[in-house]
């Protein structure tokens, strides 16, 4: 009876179960749009009564108010299930597993093996091996607290205590499996974790199969840099992740993860988001629908609806929230079976990649009173709001004792109650409370509660091996490990502890982080009374306290205290008395006394001892004593030379003389004045303003650079880490130097590290050749780890600038200079008469000194004189060239004194010697002469005067390194600016050096002395040493070929100088295409003319009148009309400079050139026309060949010379502009090659060409073939060959048809050009491309500057008056075939046809879309119509003709009318619309004079004002109807004669009498027809009758098709022709209905049938709906049948209407899916056969037999040959065939497939080649029988009477031989 009740209910209201309710609430949440269907609520309003009624209501509005609080219901734990995603926030990182804070205060767990599947392998091989491995890093390496996470519910378990516990995975296999390959799109914001580093990138499992994800290197830097700090991403580090690009249908995917990318990233329509793949994460734009106190209901993605819980409203926006807002949310989870989404409007959330910062709360663990309640919810809990105005969140589990003991009533909103806070949601930013007295009177909640060294009380819980585990709370357990279990070690702990009794312990050591907690039961600790030390601070020298002995060490013992602070008691500090081996005294875990020494918190250093202070009083004083003579690190002292070591001073600081230690290295700033300081100071010596550096253990480490001591003495010195921020410029000094980079220390001890990348702004080989230990540095400070007290630096010049370099330059000197004197002082207080004079002997000094010697190599020692020992010197090159000879007397200018060696150099110089005494003004400019060279400094002397001057050679601190390249040579000429007008006691000016580029190659001697070799060099031929040379231009020479080179011949010519023969001097007539060099052999002897010289520094050419010509390599000529001029005619061409030469070219002269390189970056060819002579070849211009093009290096030898033709000077007229192709000249008919720079679809190309010139393509000048897209094939930077139609005009009018470029190729021209009207003949069939879609017809492009109109009649053979099937079937740009009807030259009108009749090709509308055909009466009246309403146009504009013409090009715009002229124009249109109304009902009807029946098909109308108010005027006459073809007449049943006939318009709406010829037109027009009209009328009324009165009448409107699928519910035939009927209409949303009725009507069973409503769904989405929706389509009707048949069913309809794109991703989809499946392969082939991809095909074969069993090969195989028949190569499918029957001779079936394709194939003989083959074979009977039958058919089919008689024959020989094998 209840079951009767339930299918029949009886009346009133409906008895509800509980078990509907959640199905109710679902239900609710599922409605995405809240719109409900008026006709159920109209037809329950006529079945119930008034009373029934009433009571209704009442119920109806109770139970809608119910769901609301239910909808909103927060989530708990029982609203979780498996399979739900959800976002969460990393709470805490263990080493084994994670806690995630998930909304609402929920809370799981992520175990280690959830992360990934790579971090699991790793994790295997780690279990597998002892080593660690290397790329395996922790999880809290891994993982950081706040990080926004998306999981996976995996399961919803019980502990064993009965509580509910989440267990979640991060794995993106898991989290993504709701991903497919295809779903993937650019701009997804996808998350996944690192599974492999590569070359240029890192692999990412992003958990979707069948697609390989790749983050490029370029793309994750600045997340490595910002977030990673410097660091490589690791294997398992997770990542938010932007698709950047999907190939291969997303198998292959490139990500991003940059902060931009990401942080910006929006879930779009265009994504197809849908709720079965909706991921937790993404930020979505919303609407608001429903606001309530609870919560807020939001609509996104267009079709979804989900939920905002009060606890994620913005805080700032909270109670401002309103209906239709526009907001933007964040998906917090989605539930998998009810679809039900839940979203955030927290900004926290709005920003992906942001991690959470706010991560606790500050009054963790307080107890509060009178907490009054905000709300209650019955399933989760309630809400409080806090005494601050924060809210906060009790679960329902907090908020009694026990279930017993709760009572809903007491949380009523206001009610207070006493709680604590005991845990912060993260993703709620709310304080979690509880109303629990436990919890309120515990003693700590959590382990942040618990201090090193407090006394706590625990519960034994149990006793295991490796200690005794203690409860100390709820949640907090703590360890005593074996040896804390008592003063001494327990045997048998068990004994003396048991499980439940309560202990007192002290706290050891509680990591919060880690969740372990330590604690002691040796009751001496316990109960100490000393103070505890927790922290290296609390250990002050001279403290007492208690301790317990970690380890015994042969030097002493290391005594540990609370949270892991250490200290060591040295062995002399064990005891009063001597230990000698302290391992018998001490034992690990004894409880010591101890007193603490000395300790270094900073470094963790402490020093203790056993020998208990007995006057504690005393000692301290005596330390404070010791402490008042000890010196501080930073301080700046006095200190006096005791002696030397072998590194540096050992000193007394004074006035203690306390001992210290000053290095050598750290005596100056200056490397090189540290040894000589070290040299010349002695014991005795007072130096003033020393750094002490650092102190230990009384050593005491000193330091005397300047710029140490002013940074201490201005305080710019940080003397901790949490000082030293990024960004700093610290002073410092190289403390040790490694191959990674170099440490640098600071004067407070701090150090760095500056890594060798960022070093030096040089390239760093090794890191020894930039520094040296103590060297002075400036560093930069890049990176601060505080907490490791590390810091990285950088020492490049461009980071660690100290000012402009010319005053750090002059200060640099400056010091050292000053140093120097100093050490001039030192030596002038020694007792020696060498070291006084030197001291007295200074720089530019002139002596009189005697020549004791001349030596080997040139140099020149004087005698000492009357000072013993005295050495002085003059170099080779400071002789000066001069002869000398011993006992000579000289003048000498002393250029430096050193005072290590105790030597003198000098130079003989005149120009030194005799210096002219000049005045020099400060800061002027001088050359000058590099003389002498130190390692800090240069001595130079001034060109105009001959002073010497000094210039240092660093302008840095750091600035010491320099290559082989770019150090000076004494005698190289510089440019100086002077600082200073007069030597001081130095002797030297000094100077700051300008520019490098102001460097000159050193000068050379006007005498016939060769050079010493080691002084120049020729680094521009790299031949060895060039030596001075006597030869003059015109000179003769002989030599021998050394080498061989492409553009040149080095010579040896006699005394083994160097000469150089260019390709251009070999040959007077240089074959094109040879290399001149190639004629000259090495050691070939070779007579030659000197031409010129070169430099050998800057290779450019010197004339003979240059000083420094004799020490050039001279170019040399072995041309034979060279060699013939006599010496004193030869030209002296070197005397020009190449600007001048390259001044005498003319642009289009001739010229061999050679070439040298190609040039890859600037795209042109290198040449050389002569030594001091270059030329540029622009790539466009080298050749007309695209292959020469695409690699010219392969086509040019460097060395082969070339032909071609000077265009001009380049820009900076240093080269020549040449060209390969003749003369550059962009003129009309040239043929030209460019690069495309821009390519605007549908429109044009823009070509650019050399020199800055620009043309345009027209999509009709592209090819002489028309595409349906033209410019598909072109990108930017691509070469193309153009043809100049027109250089009128600044931008050129090009061509790049093969008729124009290649005219020789004379190939017919499928679509001829177009430029005129005049190129048009009537009868001509053309190609166009469609301009737009006008109301008067379709305007078709014919040519760049041509259009012709197809009026509508002309456009299709089809009646249609939509416009979006006209947008759609003819879109802008769409190539179409059309007839010329007309041509009209003097309108400059072209008159199209589109129809098949004309131009043989199809409708430009599918027949599919069921469209009626236009009757050719109705064509021809339309036709004339158009043709009288234009003469009338042309009557009534003949005053203004500019208005009336049709634009052909330019003037597609009509112009406005006058207001005269808009009465008439909607007299007609109102006339037009009657007319219309009348066409629904006949079809023939003749229309108006004045429109001729155009309306009907599609409106012509001449501007869009005229437009609007003839549509309002329609809406304020009648409802709007629109016009359908004619496919019912059902609706005109009952219709008159004289109904049908066109009512005229309304009198009073043509009250315009200004033209009333037209109005009598159209009277007379329709009385004309009046008669045919009523005929047809009469003809179409008893047309109906007779199909009403037949039977077998076919269903003509939509009550019929109702009728018969009401009869025939399961008919899908009647299903189909229903949508068909209004796909007719165009009705494409009701064809969709009657698809979705009939799925639903159709029986389960019928499975085919319900398949052929699929299809023919699938056919409809795909003709007339978006991608989207059939993608939709698609995915339900796989879940709804074999999914096979329908993949199958869409591949079909994907190529029939011609998307094989699509096509081609879904069989791929299908190979996959389906790999088993022999139809998949098969199809797929014949798909690709069928497009012409024959080897992509044969590859399928090959998959297909890879992945199929054995069994199905020959099948596959006999398929695939039948396919290669049908649509390959048939050889191919002979030889497949072939190959399986060898395998296979007894196949039968393949025999008879082999023989029917070879007779539909093949030849007659073949056929008959495989029949003998076939009978010879050993096979049954039977099948032997078959196989004769059909040759004997074959034969009398195709054969002869003998063909047939031989088979014949041949079949009586097989019988009687089988017959006479069974006698036998």
């Amino acid at each position: 009876m209840s079951t009767m009740e339930e299918s029949f209910p009886r009346g009133g209201t409906r008895k509800t179960h509980k078990s509907e309710k959640p199905l109710q609430q679902s239900v609710e949440q599922d409605n995405l749009f809240d719109i409900s269907t008026e006709e159920d609520s109209t037809k329950r309003k006529k079945k119930q009564k008034g009373p029934a009624k009433t009571k209704k209501l009442k119920i109806e509005k109770r139970e809608s108010s119910k769901p609301i609080k239910e909808k909103f219901e927060i989530l708990s734990i029982e609203s979780l299930c498996e399979g739900m995603r959800i976002l969460g926030c990393v709470k805490e990182v263990n080493e084994l597993e994670l806690v995630i804070s998930l909304p609402n205060g929920l809370q799981g767990f992520v175990q280690i093996t959830e992360i990934c599947d790579a971090y699991s392998k790793k994790l295997n091989e780690q279990m597998s091996q002892e080593e660690p491995l290397k790329d395996l890093v922790s999880l809290p390496e891994l993982f950081s607290p706040g990080l926004l996470v998306r999981c996976v519910v995996s399961s919803v378990g019980v502990t064993e205590k009965g509580k509910k516990s989440v267990k979640l995975s991060l794995n993106p296999k898991n989290v993504n499996k709701v991903l497919s390959a295809e779903a993937l799109k650019s701009g997804m914001l996808l998350t996944g974790t690192v599974s492999s580093l590569e070359d240029h990138g890192y692999l990412v499992d992003i958990g979707v199969g069948g697609a390989r994800a790749f983050l490029p290197l370029q793309k994750a830097q600045e997340y490595i840099r910002q977030k990673n700090k410097g660091a490589k991403l690791k294997v398992g580090q997770y990542l938010n992740c932007v698709i950047e690009e999907v190939k291969g249908n997303g198998g292959v995917v490139t990500l991003s993860i940059g902060h931009s990318e990401v942080s910006t990233a929006i879930a779009t329509k265009e994504q197809n988001w849908t709720l079965n793949n909706l991921l937790p994460g993404l930020v979505v734009k919303a609407e608001v629908q429903k606001v309530t106190p609870l919560g807020l209901t939001l609509n996104f993605l267009s079709f979804f609806t989900g939920l905002v819980d009060f606890m994620h409203f913005d805080p700032k926006k909270a109670g401002t929230y309103f209906s239709s807002q526009a907001v933007r949310a964040c998906v917090l989870c989605v539930h998998p079976q009810t679809r039900a989404v839940r979203l955030s409007l927290r900004p926290v959330f709005l920003q992906p990649g942001r991690a959470l910062t706010r991560l606790s709360c500050p009054c963790l663990g307080a107890v509060l009173d009178d907490v009054p309640v905000q709300g209650f919810f019955s399933k989760a809990g309630a809400t409080f709001r806090l005494k601050d105005g924060s809210l906060a969140y009790a679960r329902l589990s907090h908020l009694a004792n026990s279930k017993n003991n709760f009572n809903p009533k007491a949380f009523k909103p206001g009610n207070t109650h006493k709680c604590r806070i005991i845990n912060y949601s993260q993703m709620d930013e709310l304080a979690l409370l509880s109303l629990r007295t436990s919890v309120i009177e515990a003693q700590y909640l959590s382990y942040h509660d618990i201090k090193p060294g407090a006394l706590v009380k625990g519960t034994v819980l149990t006793i295991k091996s490796y200690g005794m585990l203690v409860k100390v709370g709820k949640q907090i357990r703590g360890l005593v490990p074996p040896v804390h279990l008592a003063d001494i070690l327990l045997k048998n702990p068990e004994k003396k502890y048991h499980i439940g009794d309560e202990v007192t312990s002290r706290v050891l050591l509680c990591d919060p982080e880690a969740k372990r907690l330590m604690v002691t039961l040796k009751k001496t600790l316990i109960e100490s009374k000393l103070p505890a030390i927790t922290c290296y601070a609390d250990a002050k020298p001279g403290l007492q306290t208690h301790g317990f002995i970690l380890r015994v060490k042969d030097y002493g013992c290391i005594v540990k205290f609370y949270n892991d602070v250490q200290g060591l008691v040295p062995k002399h500090e064990l005891s009063a008395e001597y230990v000698p081996d302290p391992e018998r005294v001490f034992y690990p875990g004894q409880v010591v006394k101890v007193a603490v020494l000395n300790c270094e918190p900073s470094k963790e250093r402490l020093l203790l001892s056993f020998k208990l202070l007995s006057d504690p009083e005393k000692e301290n004083a005596g330390r404070s004593q010791k402490k008042r003579k000890a010196i501080s690190v930073g301080q700046l002292v006095d200190v006096k030379v005791l002696g030397k070591t072998k590194d540096g001073l050992e000193v007394a600081v004074l006035p203690h003389n306390i001992p210290a230690f000053l290095p050598t290295s750290h005596l100056s700033d200056h490397v090189a004045n540290g040894p000589l300081l070290y040299h010349w100071l002695q014991a005795g010596d007072i130096l003033h303003k020393v750094l002490c550096l650092s102190q230990s253990e009384g050593h005491v480490l000193l330091c005397r650079k300047p710029s140490l001591v002013s940074t201490v003495e201005g305080g710019q010195d940080p003397k901790t880490f949490s000082e030293i921020h990024p960004g700093m410029l610290l002073v410092g000094f190289v403390k040790s130097i490694k191959d990674y980079g170099v440490f640098v220390q600071f004067p407070s001890g701090l150090s760095g590290l500056a890594p060798k990348a960022i070093m030096s702004d040089k390239f760093v080989t090794s890191t020894s050749d930039h520094f040296v230990e103590g060297q002075t540095v400036a560093a930069k400070v890049t990176n601060v780890d505080e907490e490791k007290q590390r810091m990285l630096l950088s020492l490049r010049l461009s980071d660690c600038s100290l000012g402009d370099l010319p005053s750090t330059s002059l200060l640099l000197l400056s010091q050292c200079l000053e140093e120097r004197q100093g050490v001039r002082s030192l030596m002038s207080t020694r007792d020696s008469v060498l070291f006084q004079t030197l001291a007295e002997m200074i720089p530019g000094m002139v002596l009189d000194l005697e020549v004791q010697e001349v030596l080997e190599d040139g140099s020149v020692v004087f005698s000492e004189g009357p000072v013993p020992g005295l050495v002085l010197r003059a170099s080779k090159y400071h002789r000066a060239g001069q002869e000398v000879e011993t006992g000579q007397k000289k003048k000498a200018v002393i250029l430096n004194v050193d005072m290590l060696k105790l030597e003198v150099d000098v130079s003989l110089c005149r120009s030194l010697v005799k210096r002219k005494a000049r005045k020099l003004k400060k800061g002027s400019e001088h050359q000058a002469i590099v003389q002498h060279l130190e390692e800090p400094f240069a001595v130079a002397s001034l060109v105009e005067t001959g002073q010497l001057a000094a210039f240092s050679l660093n302008s840095h601190l750091n600035d010491t390194f320099r290559f082989d390249s770019e150090k000076l040579q004494v005698g190289q000429g510089v440019s100086l600016t002077l600082k200073t007008t007069e030597p001081g006691v130095t002797g030297l000016l000094l100077a700051v050096e300008g520019p490098v580029a102001k460097r000159t190659m050193r000068q050379t001697r006007k005498d016939s002395e060769t050079v010493d070799e080691d002084d120049e060099g020729s680094p521009a031929l790299a031949v060895g040493t060039s030596k001075k040379h006597t030869f003059s231009i015109g000179d003769m020479v002989t030599g021998t070929v050394k080498s061989v080179k492409p553009t040149h011949v080095v010579v040896t010519l006699e005394n083994g100088i160097i000469g150089c023969i260019h390709a251009s001097h070999i040959l007077d007539d240089v074959p094109v295409g040879t290399s001149p060099t190639a004629t000259l052999k090495v050691g070939k002897t070779v007579t030659a003319r000197v031409i010129g010289g070169r430099d050998m520094k800057t290779f450019k050419f010197l004339p003979i009148s240059h000083p420094r010509f004799v020490r050039t390599i001279p170019e040399l000529s072995v041309r034979p009309s060279e060699l013939e001029k006599d010496g004193h005619t030869a030209l002296d061409t070197h005397s020009v400079s190449p600007l001048e030469k390259i001044k005498h070219y003319q642009a289009g002269q001739t010229v061999t050139c050679f070439f040298k390189k190609y040039n890859v970056v600037k795209k042109w060819l290198e040449v050389e026309m002569a030594p001091d002579i270059r030329g540029r070849i622009p790539l466009l211009l080298t050749s007309l060949s695209f292959k020469i093009l695409k690699h010219p290096d392969k086509k040019f030898q460097i060395g082969q010379a070339l032909k071609a033709t000077v265009v001009g000077p380049t820009s900076s007229k240093a080269f020549l502009c040449l060209s390969l192709i003749g003369p550059h000249r962009l003129e009309k008919g040239e043929v030209a090659m460019g690069r495309v720079v821009k390519v605007t679809p549908r429109k044009e190309l823009t070509v650019s060409f050399p020199f800055g010139r620009i043309g345009t393509v027209s999509i009709f000048h592209v090819s002489d073939s028309y595409s349906e897209t033209p410019l598909e094939d072109f990108t930017p930077q691509q070469i193309v060959r153009c043809y100049v139609l027109s250089a009128a005009s600044d931008v050129l009018t090009l061509s790049l048809r093969s008729s124009r470029t290649n005219p020789e190729t004379k190939t017919k021209i499928p679509d001829p050009e177009i430029n005129s009207i005049r190129d048009i003949q009537e009868g001509q069939l053309l190609r166009g491309y469609v301009e737009s879609v006008q109301p008067h017809g379709v305007l078709l492009g014919l040519g760049p500057s041509v259009v012709g109109l197809a009026q509508h009649p002309y456009v299709s053979q089809y009646k249609t008056s939509k416009k979006a099937l006209y947008n759609s079937h003819l879109p802008e740009g769409k190539l179409l075939t059309a007839k010329v009807l007309r041509v009209k030259h003097q309108k400059k009108l072209v008159e199209l046809s589109f129809l098949p009749s004309d131009t043989g090709k199809p409708d430009v509308f599918p027949a599919a879309l069921g469209l009626p055909l236009l009757e050719q009466e109705e064509r021809r009246i339309e036709a004339e119509g158009r043709a009288s309403k234009s003469q009338e146009k042309e009557k009534r504009n003949r005053k203004g003709p500019e208005e009336a013409q049709l634009p052909s090009r330019g003037k597609q715009e009509p112009r406005k009318p006058s207001v005269k002229k808009q009465g008439k124009r909607q007299r007609s249109e109102s006339g037009s619309e009657q007319d219309r109304g009348n066409k629904k009902q006949k079809e023939a009807a003749p229309a108006e004079e004045d429109d001729s029946g155009v309306e009907v098909y599609y409106r012509e109308g001449e501007e869009e004002i005229e437009e609007k108010s003839v549509l309002a005027k329609e809406k304020q006459t009648r409802p709007a109807e629109v016009p359908r073809l004619q496919l019912s007449s059902s609706f005109i049943w009952d219709v008159g004669l004289d109904s049908l006939t066109p009512a005229l318009p309304p009198r009073e709406e043509s009250s315009d009498s200004e033209d009333e010829k037209p109005q009598q037109a159209t009277q007379k027009k329709s009385r004309k027809e009046r008669e045919l009209e009523k005929q047809r009328a009469e003809k179409e009324l008893c047309r109906i009758e007779e199909a009403l009165l037949d039977p077998a009448r076919q269903p003509e409107s939509a009550d019929d098709f109702d009728r018969l699928v009401l009869s025939s519910p399961n008919s899908s035939i009647l299903w189909l022709q229903y949508m068909a009927f209004h796909l007719q209409a165009t009705e494409i949303e009701k064809a969709r209905a009657v698809a979705e009725r009939a799925l639903k009507t159709i029986s389960f069973r019928e499975e085919q049938e319900k398949l052929n409503v699929w299809v023919a769904l699938l056919n409809l989405e795909n003709m007339y709906g978006s991608q989207e929706s059939l993608t939709k389509i698609f995915e339900r009707a796989v879940q709804y049948n074999e999914p096979l048949k329908v993949f199958l069913q869409l591949a079909d309809i994907y190529t029939k209407s011609g998307k094989f794109q699509e096509a081609g991703e879904l069989y791929n989809r299908m190979l996959k899916r389906f790999r088993q499946e022999k139809a998949v392969w098969i199809k797929y082939g014949a798909f690709l056969l069928r497009r012409g991809q024959a080897g992509a095909s044969h590859r399928v074969m090959q998959r297909a037999l890879e992945c199929l069993p054995k069994r199905e090969h020959v099948d596959v195989i006999s398929k695939f040959a039948q396919l290669e028949f049908q649509l390959g190569d048939a050889e191919r499918a002979k030889a497949m065939f072939e190959n399986t029957l060898s395998t296979y001779p007894k196949r039968t079936d393949v025999w008879s497939v082999y023989i029917d394709m070879t007779i539909k194939h093949g030849s007659q003989k073949e056929v008959r080649d495989i029949f003998e083959r076939v009978i010879h074979l050993s096979l049954a009977p039977k099948r032997m029988k078959f196989f004769f039958k059909r040759y004997l058919d074959f034969e009398k089919h195709h054969g002869t009477e003998k063909d047939v008689q031989a088979v014949k024959a041949k079949a009586l020989d097989y019988v009687e031989a089988r017959s006479s094998v069974q006698e036998d």
